[in-house]
């Protein structure tokens, strides 16, 4: 990403600010800034489709609804953002939690987070930001230690291209741990090579020296390259195992479990559905709220604190 970067003092003036917050960054943006919002923006993008189906995956959805959540927080707040450290889409908390209180269901999940959006509306508009001050850190490290531990398990499952195996956490251990010797050796092997390729680059950009104005321009050249790679390191390898799996699929012999064919477009844009019409009835607007239940509260404190965590770690 690009590095931090101050941004110039506007001179005072009489006249408000633009309602827009885009119209009041917009005109201080220095071209300067480009290339690397280029290049993160190159990075980002390349890892966010992976990262998306992946975590549609995990909140038990069909693998488009995590494109569709990747993208779409994005063009928003671009316009009406007011915090260049706060990240928009789907996290790997907010996934977990989905799939508690979503049931596996795109009608549940959608509501869950239009009622989300408005719960966190009208707590700014009432200025109710305090009562995320309540939330003790014992608590919140509590709670995201132990949905790490969860989401880094249920990505060995994929890592060894098992299938069917549950999605409770303690039958997930077992089953892996069961059926280990039926891991596919070629989801195996790209998994544990793209891992390594990451953390390699990761380690190599941390240890890598700057080059001086005074160093050769073949040093400089070298350095840049070397950098460049480092930091998009998550779209090299993207890159590198998609073509990886489009080779074989060429030659015919496929080793890789692939994600298979996914709906094109997007969907209707239309209102979530306030019921759900199931093949013995209709689930009406009161019974999926029961069913939600203390998600309702639960979901929208913990995007709101994840946004105020994010936002401090790359803020300060």
């Amino acid at each position: 990403a690009a590095a931090p970067r101050a941004v110039p003092a506007m001179p005072r003036s009489r006249c408000p600010l633009p309602a827009l917050p885009i119209l009041r960054w917009l005109p201080r943006y220095s071209r300067a800034w480009l290339p690397l919002d280029l290049l993160a923006g190159l990075a980002v993008g390349l890892t966010t489709v992976p990262q998306a189906l992946a975590y549609a995956e995990l909140a038990g959805l069909p693998l488009q609804y995590g494109l569709y959540s990747s993208f779409m927080g994005c063009f928003v707040y671009c316009f009406l953002g007011t915090a260049k450290d706060v990240t928009l889409g789907p996290t790997a908390i907010m996934s977990l939690l989905v799939s508690s209180y979503a049931f596996h269901e795109p009608v549940y999940a959608v509501l869950l987070a239009f009622l989300s959006g408005c719960i966190q509306l009208a707590m700014g508009l009432l200025h109710l930001g305090f009562l995320l001050d309540f939330i003790s850190c014992p608590v919140i490290k509590g709670f995201t230690s132990a949905a790490s531990i969860t989401i880094s398990f249920n990505q060995v499952k994929n890592m060894l291209g098992l299938q069917g195996i549950p999605r409770q956490f303690f039958l997930q251990v077992y089953e892996t741990l069961r059926r280990i010797g039926e891991s596919r050796a070629g989801d195996a092997v790209l998994g544990l090579t793209c891992l390594a390729a990451l953390t390699g680059l990761r380690a190599m950009k941390s240890r890598l020296p700057r080059a001086s104005s005074a160093e050769p321009l073949a040093v400089r050249i070298s350095y840049l390259i070397v950098w460049v790679c480092a930091t998009a390191r998550n779209a090299l390898v993207v890159l590198f195992a998609g073509l990886v799996a489009y080779s074989c699929q060429l030659l015919g012999c496929q080793p890789f479990r692939l994600t298979g064919s996914i709906p094109q477009g997007l969907p209707a844009l239309r209102p979530p559905r306030f019921s759900l019409a199931l093949p013995n009835g209709t689930v009406p607007f009161r019974s999926m709220v029961e069913d939600m239940g203390v998600g309702l509260a639960v979901v929208p404190l913990m995007g709101l604190l994840e946004s105020v965590a994010i936002a401090k770690a790359f803020g300060t």
